[in-house]
């Protein structure tokens, strides 16, 4: 039956018209955004899990940052005490040179006193960004991050990396400060000190002009000493250093396995949507010219009012 007020066949392709153009308007959104849940109403299951996880990923790369400039404090560090050993070493020759009878010691000390003005030097310039890691107050530490932590009950966590300055002789800082942060040279490696032939004397304060060779002897000894615990705090900090340097490669391996992750749950296949996009787009072609036949339609009831 054919009727003027109600045309089925035109509310049919209407229908399917209109859902031709949510789809297509659904895929245009993906390919211009890459996205295939870009809103929770997409999929509130998978949003949720690609917004924390993004979350996640943007911590790690703040702790990536903070990884690097905990390596810069290490590696000033490392490389103050590289410099120290070097220094003391040259020391621990001159005092060597000095066993000898006929040298002159007051000649020695003159290039030791030098050596002893630029441990001191070393020691003064070894800081980053406000820290000195080789000149600290006995007691005090510092820190770095290490890495971020989610725990499976959804918390988060920065755990950190600790050291401890301890200002002895077989401690690891080259020389200690005084309550108000100044320079303290009667304690840390090179400050601390010992007695020889009764005058109490460190790395630092060491004065051989007029030693005995027997004296002497036991000034290379302390010089050992000194040289056996600065190896022992660059070993120290090289553990830290290589703890930090895997951890920002396992973070930057981390960040990639997630944003890869998230990318599985939520970017468009952008094939698959081209696909799809052109098929639409012909459907709705198709659609529009049977949604206008339907209409049409209604014209043939004029033929038979024609006479």
């Amino acid at each position: 039956m054919t009727s003027i007020l109600t045309n089925n066949s035109a509310m049919a392709a209407l229908q399917t018209l209109r859902g031709i153009s949510n789809n297509l308007q659904q895929t245009q959104s993906h390919v211009s955004s890459g996205l295939r849940i870009s809103k929770a109403s997409d999929n509130a299951a998978y949003w949720s899990i690609a917004t924390s996880m993004k979350s996640d990923n943007g911590a790690i790369g703040a702790v990536s940052d903070a990884l690097g400039l905990g390596a810069a404090k290490v590696d000033t560090a490392s490389t103050a005490v590289s410099s120290a050993i070097d220094i003391v070493g040259q020391i621990k020759n001159k005092l060597a040179t000095a066993m000898e009878g006929s040298v002159d010691k007051k000649s020695v000390q003159e290039e030791v006193g030098q050596l002893q003005q630029q441990l001191q030097s070393v020691a003064q310039s070894a800081s980053f960004n406000g820290e000195n890691w080789v000149m600290a107050k006995n007691g005090g530490s510092a820190s770095v991050v290490s890495s971020f932590i989610r725990g499976t009950n959804g918390t988060v966590s920065v755990s950190t990396t600790a050291y401890k300055f301890d200002t002895s002789s077989v401690g690891n800082v080259l020389f200690g400060t005084t309550a108000a942060g100044a320079l303290d040279t009667a304690s840390g490696i090179l400050g601390s000190k010992s007695s020889i032939g009764g005058t109490q004397y460190s790395v630092f304060s060491l004065d051989i002009s007029k030693m005995t060779s027997g004296q002497i002897s036991s000034a290379l000894n302390m010089v050992q000493s000194a040289l056996n615990s600065m190896t022992s705090m660059g070993s120290k900090l090289g553990s830290i250093s290589s703890r930090i340097s895997l951890q920002t490669s396992f973070a930057s391996s981390l960040s990639d396995s997630i944003q890869s992750g998230v990318g599985k749950l939520v970017d468009a296949n952008m094939e698959q949507e081209s696909s799809k996009l052109s098929a639409l787009q012909t459907q709705q072609q198709l659609a529009v010219q049977s949604l206008s036949i339907a209409n049409s339609s209604n014209q043939s009831i004029l033929s038979l009012f024609r006479g």
